[in-house]
């Protein structure tokens, strides 16, 4: 479970969840996991009636059908086959067993292979077994990590595209609270699945729960933990991977010039590997490109509680605020403060590292980059004005706290110039593909450089199908690629195009492949499908490594040169409950209780876009709405109101405002992006905090039966939206003799 000698803070954890789990429960964990023998679970109608799995798989169902990043829940961190959880082993048991039936009915008579990775939550090295032995008794040969190490959820998607697998399963919850855990299903592509891909096996999983309750019974098998298809070999022989990771790397962010730059810098880079598991793989990437003695490490000791980075105490109780430095809070004084950034402690970490150091902060899967610097005191006010946050480290000195829109502006900046440089920008048509939520400065500094912007719904598996959609028409040898992006804007890409960037203001990024990319058999990409923290960490040392000045002040040169207006961005985080409840009873009520507030806010902006969409009411009608709800906020320059794929995107003529609901928990997210920080703020602060209630102008224009049907009339049209310029490749088992795999 915890380490051997676990904080008091985390003793306040495990205590709440031994206090709060029934002793029933606690005395029986439905089959036995830690058997390492084969075995077979027959799941009965009394289990399913007493577990309660049909009431589980609803939610469970719910979450698939809009989640942005694998299907998240809490968990019992002390005894996971506590079925009162969204995730368990029972619930990790089904939905494994779904998708490999789901792979057997697909692939008849083929040699499956599949490959199942995690970082260092609570219990995912008992998932992975699960995982791993249902798999193999189902005879799809499963690569693990010798003796399970962690590895970061990029090389898993990496694999699964370089080997040429069928899918890969990761068992993460990324940035989440230590509790929280998830699968995050990906194909044979590398890409997380999107709602109609995971809603074949959750439609799997209510067939063997029918199946259970009408027949009396469904009977599971498990081979031996030490079975020969649970295969630790290969991955042996692969180095995890690393190897055949380095040589993509090499090709791009990690070419010669890029790692001189690194090499030759005098001052050290820090990188933080919060909980741990980025160490494990990145030390020994940075090993093999020869550029590890540029790097001091903080937190490389693998922790589920991840160093109590981001623990807290409030009012009593246990509280974690997740691992989003990002998070904004108010202490008791009203005083806005980061908590998250507290918990890390540089005051005392960084004291000995000089004035303009930076530090690299990566999260438990190692996907996502936060970037702060040591910066003079006496340079708080010019900073702030460029719209970088501080926070004060001592008398003298105090951190830049960069957002990711902020560094990435900064890192494509430099990959653009970098390929400028070398004579290879102007060879291809170039793009980005970014998220709505993201920065506005990224599509003024696009244009500007003649780049085109494929905008697209939060979630990294967005950007990927983008990208996919673009690769299928490469392919196809189209000379005219064309895409429409979520705003239903016709992208023109040209014959060949290349991707300069891809990623989102959460943190995750990937460049961009100059050459294509290739599968050991001839699948082609022109850009990795998830994020990676270990390709942001080398570009951004490069960067850092190029610059005579601070990053503050390349930030507002970059800004200057492009003639970028969007400067400042805001993001506003309403949580409707504490997820860190260690009563799951409560926690349940509380999230439901949240829901509806989350929901009722995000219908009263939907359905203002949807009826815009059809036309049942004009952009006027929308101002003379919004205008009467929030007398405060000026709405006459409001140029369209729209739906992009989960939320709901205001576009003024200054500054956007974006308002959607979390894919994964009871929490809104306001976005806000333009030249005027305080009005962002505000905008997304009222909006943001909205209760949804209507008042009678509002009645006036729309229906409560419109109101009502808004949702589903918004996941027919990001249905649509998805298909259009569909990837119609059509992956195909290879015969794995002539390969690593045989």
């Amino acid at each position: 479970m915890s380490k051997e000698n676990p904080s008091e803070l985390e003793n306040m954890l495990l205590d709440g969840v031994e206090k709060n789990t029934p002793a029933a429960i606690k005395a029986d964990k439905i089959f036995n996991y830690e058997d390492k023998n084969k075995f077979t679970f027959t799941l009965t109608k009394e289990l399913v009636e007493r577990l309660e799995l049909k009431k589980w798989f609803e939610a469970y169902k719910k979450e698939a059908m809009v989640s942005t990043a694998g299907i998240r829940g809490p968990q019992n961190i002390i005894y996971p086959h506590d079925t009162r959880f969204p995730i368990n082993t029972i619930g990790i048991t089904l939905a494994t067993l779904a998708k490999a039936l789901v792979l057997k009915e697909k692939y008849p008579d083929c040699e499956l292979i599949k490959l199942v990775g995690c970082e260092v939550r609570y219990n995912s090295k008992i998932y992975l077994d699960i995982i791993a032995r249902i798999q193999s008794a189902l005879n799809i040969r499963t690569l693990t990590p010798l003796k399970r190490q962690t590895i970061p959820i990029w090389l898993a998607s990496f694999l699964a595209f370089k080997l040429d697998l069928v899918g890969a399963e990761y068992i993460t919850s990324s940035h989440g609270i230590s509790v929280k855990n998830a699968t995050k299903d990906l194909n044979n592509q590398g890409s997380q699945f999107l709602p109609d891909e995971s809603m074949e096996f959750v439609s799997k999983i209510e067939q063997i729960l029918n199946t259970a309750e009408t027949k009396g019974e469904y009977k599971i098998e498990f081979e031996a933990a030490n079975n020969a298809l649970i295969d630790e070999k290969t991955m042996q022989k692969l180095n995890n991977g690393i190897d055949l990771y380095v040589e993509y790397l090499k090709s791009g962010v990690a070419d010669d010039k890029n790692i001189n730059l690194i090499k030759n810098f005098k001052q050290k880079i820090v990188i933080d590997a919060v909980g741990g598991a980025a160490y494990n793989t990145l030390s020994k990437i940075l090993d093999k490109l020869q550029i590890s003695d540029n790097f001091d490490w903080l937190n490389t000791e693998e922790d589920p509680f991840f160093h109590s980075i981001g623990k807290d105490i409030k009012e009593g109780k246990f509280y974690d605020w997740s691992l989003d430095i990002t998070v904004n809070a108010k202490n008791k004084e009203g005083k806005e403060y980061f908590p998250v950034i507290e918990t890390l402690k540089y005051d005392e970490k960084l004291k000995n590292y000089p004035i303009g150091t930076v530090c690299l902060i990566t999260d438990p899967d190692h996907d996502r980059l936060s970037v702060v610097q040591i910066e003079d005191i006496k340079n708080s006010d010019k900073i702030k004005e460029v719209g970088v946050d501080v926070v004060k480290l001592d008398n003298e000195r105090i951190l830049c706290v960069f957002s990711a829109n902020q560094a990435f502006l900064m890192i494509m900046d430099f990959w653009t110039q970098r390929l400028k440089e070398n004579g290879e920008f102007n060879k291809h048509r170039r793009f980005i593909v970014k998220t709505t939520a993201s920065s506005k400065s990224w599509d003024e500094w696009a244009k500007n450089n003649d780049i085109a912007v494929i905008n697209t719904p939060v979630g990294f598996k967005e950007i990927a199908n983008a990208v996919k959609k673009i690769e299928y028409q490469i392919e196809q040898g189209i000379n005219d690629i064309k895409i429409t992006d979520i705003f239903n804007k016709s992208v023109s890409l040209g014959a060949s195009p290349r991707m300069i960037f891809g990623g989102e203001e959460s943190g995750g990024m990937i460049i961009g492949s100059n050459e294509i990319i290739k599968s050991l058999g001839g699948r082609c990409a022109l850009a990795m499908r998830e994020k990676s923290a270990t390709e942001a960490i080398i570009v951004t040392s490069a960067l850092v490594a190029s610059l005579k000045i601070p990053l503050w002040e390349h930030l507002k040169k970059v800004m200057t040169d492009n003639n970028i207006v969007a400067k400042y961005d805001v993001r506003e985080d309403i949580a409707y409950y504490n997820e860190s409840e260690p009563d799951i009873e409560k926690l349940k009520e509380a999230k439901k209780t949240g829901e509806g507030l989350r929901t009722k806010n995000d219908i009263f902006y939907l359905t203002l876009a949807i009826a815009k969409y059809e036309n049942k009411i004009t952009l006027e009608n929308v101002k003379e709405i919004l205008s009467s709800t929030f007398k405060e906020l000026d709405f006459s320059n409001l140029l369209d109101v729209k739906f992009v794929g989960d939320g709901t995107y205001f576009d003024f003529s200054d500054k956007f405002v974006e308002i959607r609901p979390s894919g994964t928990d009871a929490k809104t997210k306001a976005y806000a992006g333009g030249a005027n920080r305080d009005e962002l703020s505000k905008f997304a602060k009222t909006l943001g905090n909205y209760s949804g209630n209507l008042n009678e102008v509002y009645k006036k224009y729309i229906d409560e039966n419109y109101l009502n049907s808004s949702k589903e009339k918004s996941l027919k049209i990001y249905e649509v939206f998805t298909r259009k310029d569909e990837d119609k490749r059509v992956f195909k088992i290879p015969d794995y003799k002539n390969t690593f795999l045989k």
